[in-house]
């Protein structure tokens, strides 16, 4: 793919040709009577959770994967939760396990996180699959950086000697992310809530990650001319969806940029797939 005139990274094309590729390798392993499984927890009746959790299933079903879903009750105990990510682990019939997040606040999400079988955790927060990142070694890649890091592969965006700024420092996107473009060779800086004249680091950034959780924080004032920006948030307002970027102030600054929706979270769930397929085949040999 190549940037156009209308400079949108769109990630739900990316994603179409992702689920494509994926559905063809469904097929051969169905040819040697493997069938890949994804099973998703999810804790109480959070809405966003569930409407995340509909959109993985409907994407399973699109590739082939066989998808169940176990609804636990909100006030489910620690340990009842962790005894049935156990009962998933031993499960050959199940190649990858997520747990939607956010859990009940009684519930500690690291210990969950770290139950799950490393080889099993699509969702890429063990651990070891972090520490597997950090090393670039083989492993399952959190989701929502790699497909990132996949829409700029398939636009041909250059990466290796760029300044790259990650907003953010968080352990699903701002840390992981920084991890891959540093393995690209980009020239990495990681921004935050304590960083001291943030623009400084931004308007110098050819490549600029925006997660930073705030409705439209990232500013035209704030971005470089020529830019590449990726806008990782996800807002509900009175005018609609909308992102980490003021896209309507940026837009027209930039090399290109992903929209909200339609940018970063198809890519997201396609990773999802991704990872689902990659365990599947490498538990199964």
């Amino acid at each position: 793919m190549r940037v156009g005139e209308d400079k949108i990274l769109s990630g739900r094309k990316v994603a179409k040709a992702v689920e494509s590729d994926l559905s063809k390798e469904v097929e051969r392993l169905k040819d040697l009577d493997i069938q890949p499984g994804l099973t998703v927890i999810l804790v109480g009746d959070n809405p966003a959770s569930e409407i995340y959790v509909s959109y993985k299933e409907k994407a399973c079903k699109r590739v082939g994967i066989n998808s169940t879903i176990i609804n636990l009750p909100k006030n489910i105990s620690e340990s009842d939760l962790l005894a049935e990510v156990q009962k998933l682990n031993e499960d050959n019939q199940v190649d990858g396990i997520l747990v939607q997040l956010p859990l009940p606040d009684h519930i500690d999400d690291e210990k969950v996180i770290a139950t799950i079988r490393p080889d099993k955790d699509v969702d890429g927060f063990h651990p070891i699959n972090v520490g597997e990142l950090m090393i670039n070694n083989k492993g399952l890649p959190s989701c929502t950086p790699r497909g990132i890091m996949e829409i700029l592969a398939r636009y041909n965006i250059e990466l290796e000697g760029k300044n790259a700024v990650v907003i953010g420092r968080s352990n699903i996107v701002g840390k992981p992310m920084a991890t891959m473009l540093l393995h690209q060779n980009a020239t990495v800086t990681i921004c935050h809530s304590r960083t001291k004249n943030l623009a400084e680091y931004t308007k110098n950034a050819d490549i600029l990650v925006a997660a930073v959780g705030r409705e439209k924080f990232v500013t035209a004032d704030m971005v470089k001319e020529g830019a590449v920006v990726i806008d990782v948030g996800m807002h509900r307002t009175e005018e609609g969806l909308c992102g980490d970027v003021d896209f309507e102030g940026v837009k027209d600054k930039v090399l290109a940029i992903t929209p909200v929706p339609g940018g970063v979270g198809p890519m997201t769930i396609a990773t999802l797939l991704k990872n689902t397929l990659t365990a599947c085949k490498e538990r199964r040999g």
